[in-house]
Parts: C-alpha cells; sequence; structure tokens
C-alpha cells in the first residue's frame, strides 16, 4: 500500500504475469504466503526486515490477488509454483534468497528446497512442517481416513462446488471466518450447514475491518478457484516428487508454528516435529518455536514477534552447520 512506502510492480515469470510487492536494500527476503492470503499478509514484515537492511519481496502467488490465474487446475503443481520462485528469484537477479513461507507458501517453500536447495540461502517455515513422502498411501486418502469426507482440504477438492458455496456466503463473509480461525481443531466444512458462520463474526484484535476489505477488494476481482487448484494437486504432487521420496532438506532451517494451530495438531504432527524425527528429514534444522495462545494466521496475529524471530534467524543462521542431535525447542 502507499502510505507502507512499499513498491508494488508486476513481473513475467515462467509464462504468468506476477504482481510483487517490495521495499528495502540488501540480501533479498522472498515472502510465500498461503490460503487465503496475499502478499498483504506480510505487511508488517515487509516493514520490519527492510528497516532491519533486507530487501523484502512478497509476491502474489499463481492464481491469486494481481497475479495471473491460469483457468486449468493442472498449472498449479509443485513442479509450476517453484518454478515460479526460482523464475522470481533470478529476475530479482540473485543466486540464492532468503525464503519465509506460511501454510502453502510454507508447503512450496520445502518443495523449493528439495528441488532447487542452490536457490536457498536459509529457511523460515510457518505454521506447516516438512512432511516426508509415503511412499505407498496417496495423501488424500490418508486426509478422508483421517478427518472424514467434510474436511475443508477434501470439500476442495470437486472443481466448482466450493466456488458455488463461498459465493453463496459471500467473499467478505468468507475471509472474515477464514482469517479469523483460532481453534487446532480440524476445519471441516458440513454438506447441510455450508460454510456460513453461526452467527455475527467478531475480527480477532490484529485484523482491521480495513485489512479485511482489502482482501475481499482482491478476491472478489480474482475469486477463489486459484487457492483452490493448489489444494487440487495434492495428489499431483505427491506424484510428481515419487523421486525424492526418502530426500533431505538441505538448508539451514526455523520453524514456528502457534500452539493453537489446526496444522501443529494434524495427527501426529507435534511426535513427529518433537521426537527427532522431524530433524532427521530437516538435518539443518536449528531452532524450533512454538508460541503459546497462537493459531495458524500467525505472522499477522503476532507480526512484531515473528517478525524478530525472522530477522534474528537472518542475522544468526549457521551457514555451514552441522547436524547435531536434538533441534533446540523454545515455547514463549
Amino acid at each position: 500500500m502507499e502510505d507502507m512506502g512499499i513498491s508494488h510492480r508486476m513481473v513475467y515469470v515462467n509464462g504468468i504475469n506476477m504482481h510483487i510487492a517490495e521495499k528495502g536494500d540488501g540480501p533479498v527476503v522472498l515472502l510465500v504466503h498461503g490460503f487465503p492470503s496475499l502478499w498483504y499478509s506480510w505487511r508488517h514484515q515487509i516493514l520490519s526486515l527492510a528497516a532491519s537492511g533486507y530487501k523484502a519481496v512478497a509476491p502474489d502467488l499463481r492464481g491469486y490477488g494481481d497475479t495471473d490465474a491460469p483457468s486449468s487446475a493442472q498449472t498449479y503443481t509443485c513442479f509450476h509454483i517453484v518454478d515460479d520462485l526460482v523464475a522470481l528469484v533470478d529476475t530479482l537477479g540473485h543466486d540464492k534468497v532468503f525464503v519465509v513461507g506460511h501454510d502453502w507458501g510454507a508447503v512450496m517453500s520445502w518443495y523449493l528446497c528439495l528441488f532447487r536447495p542452490d536457490k536457498v540461502e536459509a529457511l523460515v517455515n510457518l505454521s506447516v512442517a516438512f512432511t516426508p513422502r509415503f511412499p505407498f498411501v496417496r495423501p488424500l486418502t490418508v486426509l478422508r481416513a483421517l478427518y472424514g469426507d467434510e474436511y475443508y482440504m477434501l470439500r476442495f477438492q470437486e472443481p466448482g462446488e466450493m466456488e458455488a458455496e463461498f459465493a453463496r456466503v459471500g467473499t467478505e463473509t468468507v475471509l472474515r471466518k477464514f482469517l479469523s480461525y483460532h481453534t487446532p481443531a480440524p476445519l471441516k466444512i458440513p454438506r447441510d450447514k455450508g460454510f456460513a458462520p453461526e452467527g455475527q463474526l467478531t475480527l480477532p484484535s490484529w485484523l482491521s475491518n480495513e485489512d479485511i476489505q482489502y482482501y475481499t477488494s482482491k478476491y472478489e476481482k480474482s475469486g477463489f478457484s486459484g487457492g483452490f487448484n493448489y489444494y487440487r494437486n495434492i495428489n499431483v504432487n505427491w506424484e510428481l516428487s515419487a523421486q525424492w521420496t526418502g530426500a533431505q532438506v538441505k538448508v539451514p532451517v526455523k520453524f514456528i508454528v502457534g500452539d493453537q494451530d489446526l496444522c501443529y495438531h494434524m495427527v501426529g504432527m507435534k511426535a513427529y516435529i518433537h521426537s527427532g524425527l522431524m530433524k532427521r528429514d530437516v538435518p539443518f534444522l536449528q531452532e524450533v518455536v512454538v508460541l503459546k495462545g497462537v493459531g495458524h494466521f500467525i505472522m499477522e496475529e503476532r507480526a512484531d514477534e515473528i517478525s524478530g524471530h525472522i530477522i534474528d534467524f537472518l542475522e544468526n543462521f549457521q551457514k555451514f552447520a552441522v547436524p547435531s542431535g536434538r533441534v533446540g525447542c523454545t515455547l514463549l
């Protein structure tokens, strides 16, 4: 936004026009959003990073905001999104950059580190831990067995179905409900009740009506199909990444999650993160931070704290860290 001193421009990368927001000079920090977020979700971090001597760059990912949204779901695979990010890094004129990801942005940042570690100096991922590829079972099959057919990731699968449901409820109401979601319980969308909220939605203190209006203005233009298409490629990404079965993430990593985040409470996730299994798969994992009382949209809910964690890690990460035993875990 102009009053933040953040610059905006369009770049042509990997066959699409991508909108990016940027501010600052210095080492590049690429901020990768998830669903249903936008570059705007990083507004606080952009300002903090720029003030700390970094160049913050936050794109609207393929299918979101002011970036092109190809109509075919087949053009939203992990290969497409990683290629978009690699092309963006090249367009910025850098060999490698720091990366910060959240939600689907975290998923794609994990993929980026697997596929093109040469492009990543170090990674801070929020909310979504690394998930190793299990070769014998498709992810959607697992999700259905664990959470049932009304689990939101499964409800997003059928083209047109949730687009119609969100249109019925209204874009602003959908975004108010999603962005204020603050419970560790699995998010389900009952077929008989749909996504309409029960009663009046009160925005949390960290999300203003102005923020909601910005999100709404962009989603009313782009729709939700682009975001849904990431979910519609969950099984496809599993197939495409077969050759990376058992592969490790070989860049320095910090992971931050809220203890009220639904992702942290997925079956087996806490045990995976804290037992040393994640350290096995991400050997340069240097710190895990669990923020008490914090939900999913962590970079907005605890903006200053997250900015501080990011900057501290970027300034102090061990570039050539030697994998050690257990990773440090901070409870805040």
